[in-house]
């Protein structure tokens, strides 16, 4: 199965023999002007003795770290059986054999030993200690070990860690280290020469070259990621992604790869983002996000066309959440997130980007597109924090009323009860029953409080009827509904 793969070593790789083939250069005879191949020697000498190798430990108990002793229970049952002390195992004590059998043994307290966890790579931000890596190589750690390239080991302090841009800053207590030097990424061009230096398979300072092959690579993670044909491999994460001018320009952080290992494809988080969240990580040792309360989906060609929009471009909104920034700021369900800020929305993946990285308690400004017409709509960003678990309406003292016209679309819905609608503070609106087929493909399910279709707003059974009656059986129709705190929007197609 393919799947990007984090970097983070935990095995140990056996090497056989290697053949090396040897090169051929052969001359263009057209094209592009040929030009000779860099030379990455002064790169390395510049840049190498900032580059760090991490190991990581963890304290596991003596016991369970498959130890050449086995307990004093096994050692009996052993002699049991055999009549003899498991190989390895300690000799019993004399005295202890004379001592009251009816007494209960007591087991020594566990020792708890550091065993290795897994290897990575870093570099020295600053001369006073600041170390960047990877989240995911310090996960879970107890104890970080930083190696200088001069041989010099530090016990390192981890500052803090963001999982969702997988940045993580470390400290160790050394003064006068050779910091790196940082690049600025929007100069970053397809096609230049880059390399990395990092410990693969805890081989330290291995260093591996190749070409940036795109930017803004989107893998569906948080950030848009830098992809080159740098050859990375396990313990590679953490390291230094370098251009032609001795500067970072990105953390080596994942690779494309259905074997487990390097396939030309590799990735890493642009540099200047990461700064970005260094930089919180130094003050306050979090991370403060931006958000506004919104469930968004990519516009669609097909429904671009279909609402007027010129170009499938921006955030449709599937979902706003009540008493959330955007609800303050009056989006609807529907409307099509434009620009934030002024910044054009490409794609509904740029909008959280885009919304995270606005310091929270920050006023900005929304463009929606919404029923031919744009509208500017100003809002205060909140602060990102963990979902929600959705709670469903509970209130069923009315008894399921079936509609005929809904059947065709997979509905069974019933009138509100007065309780419900108390619960979520609307006027009207029916409940799903049921939902199966279509509106089951739609997304919908039960407990849901529908609250308009086809634009048109509902408050009873009677509503919903009378305007399904009027629908085109063969056409999509657009549905807005309520769940728990989520006023979502959803597309109901009819089966074919």
């Amino acid at each position: 199965m393919t799947s990007i793969k984090h970097l983070n070593s935990k095995f140990v790789v056996l090497l056989g023999s290697i053949a090396l083939m040897g090169a051929m250069l052969v001359p263009a005879t057209g094209g592009a002007q040929m030009r000779g191949l860099p030379d990455f020697t002064e790169l390395v000498d510049q840049v190498g003795p900032s580059v760090v190798n991490i190991r990581t430990m963890e304290k596991i108990s003596s016991r369970g770290a498959n130890s050449a002793e086995a307990d004093e229970d096994t050692q009996e049952l052993l002699r049991k059986f055999f009549g003899d002390r498991m190989p390895g195992a300690p000799k019993a004590d004399p005295k202890a054999e004379k001592a009251d059998p009816k007494t209960p043994k007591r087991r020594a307290p566990e020792p708890r030993e550091d065993q290795p966890r897994g290897v990575g790579s870093g570099f020295i931000l600053s001369a006073d200690g600041l170390v960047m890596t990877n989240a995911h190589v310090v996960e879970g750690a107890d104890d970080v070990v930083v190696t200088l390239t001069d041989k010099r080991e530090f016990k390192a302090k981890i500052i803090g860690t963001d999982k969702r841009t997988d940045v993580a800053l470390i400290k160790i207590e050394a003064t006068g280290l050779p910091a790196v030097k940082i690049g600025d990424v929007s100069r970053l061009k397809v096609g230049e020469w880059v390399m990395a230096i990092g410990s693969p398979f805890g081989l330290e300072n291995t260093v591996t070259a190749g070409i940036v092959s795109a930017k803004q690579r989107d893998t569906g993670d948080y950030l848009t990621l830098i992809q080159t044909d740098v050859a990375i491999n396990p313990g590679n994460s953490g390291g230094p992604l370098i251009n032609m001018r001795g500067e970072v320009v990105g953390i080596n952080s994942q690779i494309y790869s259905r074997s487990g290992g390097f396939q030309g494809i590799s990735f890493a988080i642009p540099i200047d983002e990461a700064v970005r969240v260094s930089d919180q990580l130094r003050t306050t040792g979090r991370v403060s996000r931006g958000r506004i309360g919104v469930q968004i989906d990519q516009v669609s060609k097909q429904f671009a066309e279909s609402i007027g929009l010129p170009k499938a471009q921006g955030a449709l909104v599937r979902g706003v959440e009540a008493g959330a920034p955007a609800a303050l700021a009056g989006v609807e369900v529907g409307d099509v997130i434009l620009k934030f800020g002024g910044v054009v929305i490409e794609k509904s993946a740029d909008l959280p980007r885009f919304v995270g990285n606005i310091k929270p308690g920050s006023k900005s400004t929304l463009t929606v597109f919404r029923r031919g017409a744009t509208k500017e709509l100003s809002v205060t960003v909140g602060e990102f924090e963990d979902e929600k678990v959705v709670k469903k309406p509970v209130a069923k003292d009315v008894k399921p009323k079936v509609v005929t016209a809904a059947q065709s679309w997979g509905l069974v819905v019933s009138d509100l009860a007065d309780a419900a609608k108390k619960e979520l503070k609307i006027k009207g609106g029916v409940r799903v029953d049921a939902a199966s087929d279509a509106a089951e493909r739609a997304g919908l399910r039960e407990g849901d409080v529908i609250s308009a279709i086809a634009n048109t707003e509902v408050s009873t059974v009677k509503d919903f009827e009378a305007v399904l009656a009027k629908m085109d059986k063969s056409k999509t129709i657009n549905v807005q509904f309520r769940r728990g705190d989520w006023v979502q929007f959803a597309l109901i197609k009819p089966s074919k």
